[in-house]
């Protein structure tokens, strides 16, 4: 076509046809810009299909991941439940001098309220590669980008308060230390001692049920119990809340 307009022009020049030569001069020079702005849609075009098809990538790969998060902190919460419970027992025979538990009975309320940490180590590498990567632009669903970047704020947020339920965890568990208790007595009887432990299992046991005397043991399973009631109000549960907003937000985003 432009070819076309050049000969026009030229012959134009020729016939010093001055009017219609600047209009057909000016018709190459639409041309010429409807191609570029042509070429430049085609490239744009381009361009934003190679974005959300890395974009669809990304979304796949950070649901995986927060699915995977959501079912560790589904995990938690059931450890948490099962230590509040446990506590809740012991604070039971603490207050009632009359329903004192035998050794064995009580050994086992300690082993499955205290042995157990709680600490939630969500999936975060996709995440972490986005961010440091400058990535985290292609998720076009701005509420979902909003999401992901208070994230990892959220998780510094948890592992504070996880620290301050193992500092109460901790505090329990160094009243074994003592030559008055014996974490011994609560291994032999779990079973722990002889089948993980492997060692031989002691016949007579050094007795912990004098804790349920100790103000000092009281005092600690209660602060054990208020960082468990924080962990899982103030934060586990609205953690979950948000990983649910995040799951939904990336459903909605991926294409079928």
């Amino acid at each position: 076509m432009i070819k076309f307009y050049r000969k026009i022009r030229q012959k134009l020049i020729a016939e010093k046809k001055i009017g219609n030569y600047l209009l057909y001069a000016i018709g190459e020079i639409i041309l010429v810009v409807i191609g570029i702005l042509i070429a430049l849609a085609i490239n744009d075009n381009h361009e934003q299909g190679t974005i959300r098809k890395k974009e669809q990538v990304y979304l796949a790969g950070l649901r995986s991941e927060f699915e995977t998060s959501r079912l560790k902190l589904q995990n938690l919460t059931e450890v948490n439940k099962t230590s509040l419970d446990g506590a809740r027992k012991i604070m039971e025979f603490v207050s009632d001098e009359n329903a004192v538990p035998d050794e064995k009975q009580f050994a086992e309320l300690l082993y499955n309220t205290f042995a157990f940490d709680v600490s939630f180590n969500p999936n975060n590498s996709l995440l972490n590669e986005m961010i440091n990567s400058g990535s985290l632009k292609d998720i076009s669903n701005t509420e979902l980008r909003k999401h992901l970047t208070n994230w990892l704020s959220t998780m510094e947020d948890i592992a504070k308060q996880e620290q301050e339920l193992a500092m109460q965890r901790e505090k329990v568990l160094a009243m074994f230390q003592s030559s008055d208790n014996s974490i011994r007595t609560i291994l032999d009887l779990t079973g722990v001692y002889v089948q993980e432990l492997g060692l031989p299992a002691r016949k007579n046991h050094i007795s912990n049920l004098n804790l349920l005397t100790s103000t000092e043991f009281e005092n600690n399973v209660l602060m054990f119990m208020l960082a468990i009631l924080s962990t899982e109000d103030a934060h586990y549960q609205p953690l979950m809340k948000d990983l649910n907003a995040i799951l939904a937000l990336i459903d909605a985003e991926i294409v079928k």
